[in-house]
């Protein structure tokens, strides 16, 4: 018996620990202050490139974003959302970006990825005397894994729990990964863009309504190099400016 009650606290206490991460991925302060950034600032040149090499290969200008292709929630949820915590979402009218900011491990496959978006989602549902946020469903609508696969969060037709004070009428999307510590990989930056224009379009948002994380509240997210990434592809000849 004492050993099980050590297993069992053990395992507690790693998913305690693990909620503590989740939870302050995105509320990380960035350096240097914060405010938001004006339209000058999202539509004029890039302040810095992604470190390490080469930038991503592009998706053709011509390829978007084929909608099949996104994972149903059904593929990783064991739970649906719960409908007496949530509001609707009233139709989309900005989207806004962000990354999970929490320690990088590999996600190479479609079980690796559900088994994550599953402990994202316990931890946005879980109760808050267990460090939970007591939420109604994880809080993104989609989700982008580091292989360029589109995962179906949140339903859109409810309002997401991303951005505080700001979740109206706002689309989530989650990349995943810790973008101060790595960079985004081709594949999900090509996704990211492809999924982001054909969504422009669905809704008729303009490049100017596509915001990140730290453009709206004080917060590190969705990390220096997404970050930098988001400002170039809005920007000039970048892709989204071109969408």
């Amino acid at each position: 018996m004492p050993d099980f009650v050590n297993r069992r606290q053990a395992i507690r206490g790693g998913l305690v620990v693990t909620a503590g991460l989740l939870l302050a991925a995105c509320q990380r302060q960035r350096a240097g202050g914060w405010k938001p950034m004006s339209a000058d600032q999202i539509e004029g040149p890039p302040r810095r490139e992604l470190s390490g090499g080469e930038r991503p290969t592009r998706v053709p200008s011509d390829s978007g974003f084929t909608l099949g292709g996104v994972i149903p929630r059904r593929e990783w949820a064991s739970a649906g959302p719960n409908l007496s915590l949530i509001n609707p979402m009233n139709g989309v009218r900005r989207i806004t970006v962000h990354h999970d900011g929490m320690p990088p491990v590999s996600l190479r496959t479609k079980a690796d990825v559900a088994h994550r978006l599953e402990l994202i989602r316990s931890v946005h549902t879980g109760r808050s005397d267990d460090n939970g946020r007591n939420w109604a469903d994880i809080g993104y609508h989609y989700i982008v894994d580091p292989q360029g696969r589109v995962w179906e969060g949140r339903p859109v037709r409810y309002q997401g729990a991303h951005v505080k004070q700001n979740n109206e009428n706002n689309l989530g999307i989650l990349v995943l990964g810790n973008f101060d510590e790595q960079r985004p990989t081709s594949e999900a930056i090509n996704a990211l863009d492809a999924f982001l224009a054909d969504r422009m379009r669905a809704y008729r948002v303009p490049v100017t309504r596509v915001f990140t994380h730290q453009e709206i509240n004080p917060t590190a997210c969705p990390g220096f190099n997404l970050q930098s990434y988001m400002v170039a592809t809005r920007s000039g000849r970048g892709y989204l400016a071109r969408a």
